[in-house]
Parts: C-alpha cells; structure tokens; sequence
C-alpha cells in the first residue's frame, strides 16, 4: 500500500515499533519511577513554616487536590507529607490516603487504568523525542481504544510528564485534539543528551531549583542530595531512567548557567552548596518555580509565607526594571530622533 495511503492504525502500529525498537524506557519502568519517587517521607522540599491554604484557592481541577495530588504528583510528594504537623484536619484524618482516594474511575481496574498510564507516558517521551505533537487519534490505540476514560488516562500521563521530566502537555488544536509538549517554566534545556535513548531532565533541574529557594536561595550538597533522594536519585549509582546523576548536576547544569556552584564561606571541612545561576534568573522566575512546588504539594503558593512573600517581592522587581528598560528605550529613541532634527535643521 502506498505511504500516502496507510490507515491511521497502520501509522500507529510503526509509531509503536518503533517506540519497542529505540525507545531504552519500558513502560514497567514509567510506573517503577512513580513508586520509588513516592516512597520517602517527609519531603525535604517542605519547609517547617507552612501554614494551610485555603480550600477555595487550591487548584481548580475537576477532582480539586485530590484528584490531582493522586497521580503523578505523587511522583515527587509523598500522600503522606502535610504542610504543617497542626494542619491536617479531622476530615482529613479520616478520610482514605489521596492515592487510594481517587486511585482510578469507577469501575475500572486500577492495574490497568495505571499500566495505559504508562504506555501512554512512554508514547509521550517518544514523540517528544521526534519532536511531533501528537493526537487523540494516535493516543486512542495506545490506550487500548478507551474512550470512555481517555480524559482521566491523559491528565494522569501529563502530570507524570510534568513532575518527572518538567514537561507541560498543552492542546495547541482542540478542533483535532492535537497536543504540544514544551519545556516547563520558560526553561529551554532539557539535559537529553542522546536523542534515541535519553529522556528529559527538566524535572529534575525544577525540583533544584525548587530546593534552592525553598532553602533560602542556597542549598549544600547535602540538602539537594536529600531532595533527589526522594527521586531515587544517588549520587554514583545510575538511575534507570535518568543515569547517573552526580555528573548532571554539578557539570552540565553548573556549565549551562542554571546553578552556581561554591564553596560554603568559612566552612571547615570544606562545605558546598547550589544557587541559581544566570541563566536560571533570566528564564523563570521564584513565583513559577514556587507555584510548581505548591502544585506538588496540592496546595497555594500563599501556603509557604516566606516563600510567597520573596516571590511578590521578585515581581515587583523585574516589572519595575522592565519599565525601566522600556522607559529608557523610549529616552534614546527620542533623544536620537531629536538629534537627527537638529542635524536636518542646521543643514
């Protein structure tokens, strides 16, 4: 048959062929990384002075927190963290843990709402790979033709997406149901080395991130280590899906400019610790990397005062030197313009 002429379930089956073929990462092992990175407790990632955040500004999902803390978001936080040692309320108490809460649609098996779950995470990296969107028709035979479901099965693989590889999923055309997957919080790397085999870092380049500001804007060896250790990341032991970490972390994210690496002033032994680099501060900023924690913890960014505050404070900042710049250009601009009239008249 004619290429041009394929069926789109021929076009799918290459696609799956060659995911089977190039693709290093196995769908158990999509699902493995969801478990290992659940089961640490207390997430280093949550400061001790964490309030509760109202009910009402929590995320406006369909399922609200729960609903969305049970999927991937356990990725990185664990059902058992709570914000504060006094917030967790009597309702709370007693009602079931968040994962088993809202563990899969009525009346359909967990296993299987979580092993198309994967199939559907692992079809995502592929074609993040192509560098293709992809579609409701493609992603039907994936999930085995499950309609009824396909909006719980798709939101559960695009926060997998989200937490693990720092990876939005979007649908750029609602008319075919196309989606994009893009590079989170305005970051542009994301640490993929090999095309056919890696996967995307981005995720752990935010959790970082995340740490660092959390922390106070600096955070040792010791404390970044503490918070991919929840990933199941150690240092000099390969990681099954991202490798060994260690290089990552202090070489390429230090030579790309996303950290500053230094010593602790005064420490002896000698201490070292993370910050943000520049290129860290050009492309996001505190209150998105703060919203991204919050998410995580099915929370308000409101829900870490200290942190929040900085991050009103850091977009004060950056508004008033974009109307600086602006305003400066303008200056120029007129100045200039200003000088060529005076030239032109005294010709």
């Amino acid at each position: 048959m004619p290429k041009d002429q394929e069926s789109p379930q021929c076009r799918q089956d290459q696609l799956v062929q060659t995911q089977s073929e190039t693709q290093g990462l196995q769908n158990a092992q999509v699902s493995k990384a969801a478990e290992e990175t659940s089961a640490a407790s207390p997430n280093p990632l949550m400061p001790g002075n964490v309030k509760e955040a109202p009910a009402a500004k929590v995320l406006s999902t369909p399922e609200g927190p729960r609903g969305l803390c049970s999927s991937a978001i356990a990725v990185a936080a664990t059902s058992s963290s709570q914000p504060d040692e006094g917030s967790s309320s009597a309702e709370e108490e007693d009602s079931p843990s968040t994962s088993q809460a809202t563990a899969a649609p009525e009346n359909v098996p967990s296993g299987d709402l979580g092993e198309k779950v994967a199939l559907l995470v692992s079809f995502m990296l592929l074609k993040y790979r192509m560098k293709e969107p992809l579609t409701k028709a493609e992603i039907l035979p994936i999930v085995k033709d499950d309609e009824d479901h396909f909006p719980e099965i798709l939101l559960r693989a695009s926060e997998r997406m989200e937490i693990v590889f720092g990876l939005d999923v979007k649908e750029v055309d609602p008319t075919s149901h196309r989606y994009g997957l893009f590079i989170k919080l305005g970051l542009t790397y994301d640490g993929m080395l090999s095309v056919e085999e890696d996967v995307p870092k981005t995720g752990l380049l935010i959790l970082i991130l995340g740490a660092i500001f959390m922390k106070g804007n600096r955070a040792t060896e010791e404390e970044v280590w503490e918070v991919l250790n929840v990933m199941g990341l150690y240092p000099g032991r390969r990681h099954f899906l991202f490798g060994e970490p260690s290089g990552f972390i202090a070489k390429d994210l230090v030579k790309e400019e996303y950290l500053e690496y230094r010593q602790v002033p005064n420490s002896d032994p000698a201490q070292y610790e993370f910050l943000w680099g520049p290129r860290a501060h050009a492309e996001t900023t505190k209150m998105k990397v703060l919203e991204f924690v919050a998410k995580v913890h099915g929370t308000d960014p409101s829900a870490f005062p200290s942190q929040y505050e900085e991050a009103l404070r850091d977009e004060e900042e950056r508004a008033e030197a974009r109307i600086s710049v602006r305003a400066g250009s303008t200056s120029t601009a007129t100045a200039s313009s200003s000088a060529m009239s005076g030239s032109s008249s005294h010709t």
